[in-house]
């Protein structure tokens, strides 16, 4: 049997108005955003149904149709050091529109009253200008797309105030509405657009930034993909996984925007705040950052995957004091308490641990100076800029940054720089010479106490001893809180 409507309890299955207009049909928007106006649904607060636009050429919506639009999300990991695993059946999609095939039907959603929510996530390179006729059907691109179906509402509405959306992009990219704002301003004066309809633009609609955080790896191996139906008694096709945390969080502080955005109410992991910088600032030093000081170290230790790092008690330990020790101390001021950080750091740690996610350090290892720059580098100068001590464990994970830069065979834009190093500079004076760059760090990381003998120290032992022999030694020294 394959999964349908007949599943659901009548309380589910009962008709709600389409409230949600959403562009993108990917397993982040289903396994984040979907999930929590599902459960908002299911406790009886948001009561409204998402239609998803389709933008693309690839694939088709057939198992969309053929389930429903219905698909079951597993939620598996660990959360507060406890395994989880959930099984739902997600029912907020009301209906699945191609941008191709039926662009005239998704402008008919404009002139709904209950339409109040915009969602998109096209991946960051969506999030950009071009000459797009919003006139075409469709436009081009997702600004276009937007544009049109705003100045429709506009239209058919005759600009009433009172019937703007509140426009959500969740693009992995830093003030991702407010830059989404500012391409749909431009596009209107490119395409001469009125200019009361940009005012009601303007005015009318609230575009918020917004951040998300969650594990979405998609479909499950096909052996756990089948084991799961097999235990739920249906066939699935748009089945998905997702680990147990959740964050979405949306800048705002206007009471209309928190009431149309009503499923916020039914889980903490849904965050209304004036200012969503801290959470963006924990995510970016706490997870991704340990993940950048990390992966060198856990790959020339011949770990493959985050999990089988955090199954040796060793690297395990390195990397919790890595977090709790070194990053946390580091971030925390007055806008970021101490104990909000360790309780992230908590958190990530648990994600870190999850045995049903392949997360490869290799793949965390692209693009690795850039990461290192941006993720990393800003720690370092906190740390220097509030202690007066070497934060050893931020050496080694520079030190092994280093080391595994030597061969060039990495996916990284400064890979011929890190080669020619080698070749060229013993590793006393290549870390000085590579530290002392300002073109490739932004700032002379020489001038901090310590650093640079602290990083050519534990490279030296990490080409005399080897990583793994280094790990087992430095936890040894280290004490977890």
């Amino acid at each position: 049997m394959q999964l349908n409507k007949q599943l659901l309890s009548d309380e589910e299955r009962r008709g709600v108005p389409e409230k949600v207009l959403q562009f993108g049909t990917g397993v982040l928007l289903r396994g984040l955003p979907d999930y929590f106006i599902d459960k908002a649904n299911k406790a009886g607060i948001f009561n409204g149904r998402i239609v998803m636009i389709k933008s693309t050429d690839k694939g088709n919506t057939d198992a969309y149709q053929q389930q429903n639009n219905l698909y079951t999300h597993c939620i598996q990991g660990i959360m507060q050091g406890r395994r989880v695993e959930e099984y739902i059946v997600n029912a907020a999609i009301g209906r699945v529109l191609s941008a191709a095939a039926e662009w005239e039907e998704i402008l008919t959603c404009a002139t709904s009253p209950d339409m109040e929510i915009v969602i998109s996530n096209t991946t960051e390179v969506g999030i950009t200008l071009s000459d797009d006729n919003v006139h075409a059907a469709p436009p081009a691109s997702f600004p276009g797309k937007l544009l049109a179906f705003l100045l429709r509402r506009y239209q058919h509405f005759k600009g009433d105030p009172d019937k703007g959306m509140v426009i959500i992009p969740t693009e992995l990219i830093p003030d991702n509405g407010t830059k989404l704002k500012n391409i749909l301003l431009e596009l209107a004066k490119r395409n001469q657009l009125d200019e009361p309809f940009i005012q009601w633009l303007t005015t009318a609609n609230h575009i918020c930034n917004s951040l998300v955080d969650r594990i979405v790896p998609g479909a499950l191996p096909q052996a756990a993909h089948t084991a799961v139906e097999e235990q739920l008694g249906y066939e699935d096709k748009l089945m998905i996984m997702s680990e147990p945390y959740a964050l979405w969080a949306i800048e705002t502080d206007n009471e209309t925007v928190k009431k149309k955005l009503s499923f916020y109410q039914t889980d903490n992991g849904v965050v209304l705040a004036a200012d969503i910088n801290v959470f963006r600032e924990l995510k970016l030093r706490l997870l991704n950052g340990t993940h950048t000081l990390t992966c060198g170290l856990a790959a020339l230790a011949g770990f493959e995957t985050v999990k089988d790092a955090m199954e040796d008690p060793a690297m395990e330990s390195c990397i919790s004091a890595l977090m709790k020790h070194e990053i946390v101390p580091a971030i925390t001021d007055m806008t970021i308490r101490e104990d909000a950080a360790l309780r992230f750091a908590g958190s990530v740690l648990d994600r870190f641990r999850n045995p049903y996610i392949e997360h490869r350090w290799l793949s965390i290892t692209m693009q690795y100076t850039s990461k290192m720059k941006m993720r990393v580098i800003p720690v370092l100068q906190h740390h220097y800029q509030r202690f007066e001590e070497v934060p050893a464990l931020m050496a080694l994970g520079f030190a092994a940054y280093l080391l595994f830069m030597r061969d060039g065979n990495v996916t990284d834009d400064h890979a011929a720089y890190f080669k020619e190093k080698w070749q060229r500079l013993e590793p006393v004076v290549l870390v000085q010479t590579v530290l002392k760059d300002t073109w490739l760090w932004g700032t002379d990381l020489t001038a901090f106490t310590g650093f640079a003998h602290a990083v050519t120290v534990m490279l030296g032992a990490l080409l005399t001893e080897g990583a793994i022999s280094l790990i087992r030694r430095v936890s040894e020294e280290t004490t977890i809180a």
